[in-house]
Formats: structure tokens, sequence, C-alpha cells
């Protein structure tokens, strides 16, 4: 069936917008050609804002679709792709993915306070002072990444071991990295603050940090609004199976 006038202009301006257009999305249009428009609606506002580059719009959609706690991977190439089009390098691309990588010491965010509320039930007193290496390596964490914040305090009392070896692997991007400063701050948010993770206490610190490195709130709110997007992978995930269920059933009938 032909599509309407109206449909075809919504999937023109689909298309033109960047969006990837598939069996689904020919479902959903047919089916619903409104919600198609209106997400198509909410996709665009980044984009009209145009308070990020497309390059940059693309690494951290990169960045979102790639982090450990969402791996959503229909997501990851077509943006690797794009922001290539858009003039990214092998190493920005590769610095997005490093930042990313950082999002499993949230374990031990979350879990090294925990594992000391457990112990102060227990009788613990409070924090022994720091041993001339932890106080070196809480130097050389704030020389590196530019800030401390309290919720390292524990980790580096308890676990120096594998606070060091995470001041390594964290700092790899910042000695070696091409994204500037405020760059690397708002990858950071886009993943602790997309739906999937919600890592509050590493939203609200990567915010400080990315004004403080001279990003705008404008940039700020443009990398939350792209993070807003991945509630659409419900129906670019479900709507291809209905449309394999669909034509299944139309060639059996």
């Amino acid at each position: 069936m032909e599509l309407t006038t109206r449909q075809q202009e919504i999937k023109d301006q689909f298309i033109a917008a960047g969006g990837s257009w598939s069996d689904g999305w020919e479902t959903v249009l047919r089916i619903d050609p409104d919600f198609v428009a209106a997400y198509l609606g909410m996709h665009n506002v980044p984009r009209r804002k145009g308070h990020l580059s497309d390059k940059f719009r693309e690494l951290v959609h990169i960045s979102v679709n790639a982090a450990a706690t969402h791996l959503y991977i229909p997501g990851i190439r077509p943006h690797i792709k794009a922001a290539l089009d858009h003039g990214a390098t092998p190493a920005e691309i590769l610095e997005v993915l490093e930042l990313a990588a950082t999002v499993g010491i949230h374990s031990m965010n979350i879990g090294v306070p925990l594992l000391v509320e457990v112990l102060e039930e227990r009788g613990r007193t409070g924090p022994a002072p720091l041993t001339e290496y932890q106080e070196r390596l809480k130097a050389e964490f704030t020389r590196v990444r530019g800030y401390w914040h309290d919720f390292w305090n524990e980790m580096l009392e308890l676990d120096p071991e594998m606070f060091e070896a995470y001041l390594e692997f964290s700092g790899v991007p910042w000695r070696n990295g091409p994204l500037s400063p405020a760059e690397k701050e708002l990858i950071y948010i886009s993943y602790d603050i997309a739906a999937t993770h919600l890592y509050v206490p590493g939203t609200k610190l990567h915010i400080r940090n990315a004004l403080n490195h001279g990003a705008t709130v404008g940039q700020v709110l443009e990398v939350m609004e792209i993070a807003s997007l991945i509630g659409i992978q419900a129906v670019e995930t479900a709507m291809p199976m209905l449309a394999a269920e669909l034509t299944a059933r139309s060639t059996t009938s």
C-alpha cells in the first residue's frame, strides 16, 4: 500500500534529519504517523539548537550507546559512521570509548561506602590517616584529573592498589587524548545521566567539572537531550519483530 502524502513527508524529514530508516520504522509510520512525527520533533531539538558541533553530537551518541550500562549495539556503528563523516578522527572516537570504559568504577564508588557503613555497624571508628603512598596517589589524581571528590576518600583508604590502577587507567585520555577537558567531562555526563544508569553523584560532579572547564549550560543540556533519546530504542528493537511477524502472517493467509 502506498504511503499517504503526509506519511511520505514524515519519512523524508526523518531521513533528512539523519535517521536510519528501516522496515520497523516503515511499520510504525503506517500504523501511527503521529508518533513518528512527534519523535522526529524531539530528535531534532539538539540538532536545531546547535550548542554542540555535528561531530561532537555523534560522539555523544557513541558514548551513550557503547557504555556498558547500555550497550545498544545497533546504535553504535551508525553513529561511528556519522562521526567519521563529520570529520571525527579514529583517536577521538577511541577516546570516547576509553572515557565510557570508566563506568565500571562506579561499582567501587557505590560499593565501598556501603562496605564502610557495614564496618561502622561492626565498630569502625573512623578513617585511618592516609599514608605517604596514599597522599601521593591523591595528589596525582588531583593533578591528572583536575579535581578531587569526597567519594574517592574511602576507596583510597581501603583499597589504594585499586585506586592507583584506576588512576592510571582513567588518566590515559587525560594525558594523551585529543578531546578538550570540557569535552571529556561532557562525555562522562552523557553516560552517567542515561536512563539505563542514572548515576547521580557522577552526573553532578561532571556537570560541575564541565562548567569549570568552560562548557556552557546549553552544551550540558544538549548532552542530556541526546541521552534522553535512548527511550526510542524500545520501538527500534521491537518494531522489526512486529514487521516480520506481520509479513509472515500475510504470506500464509
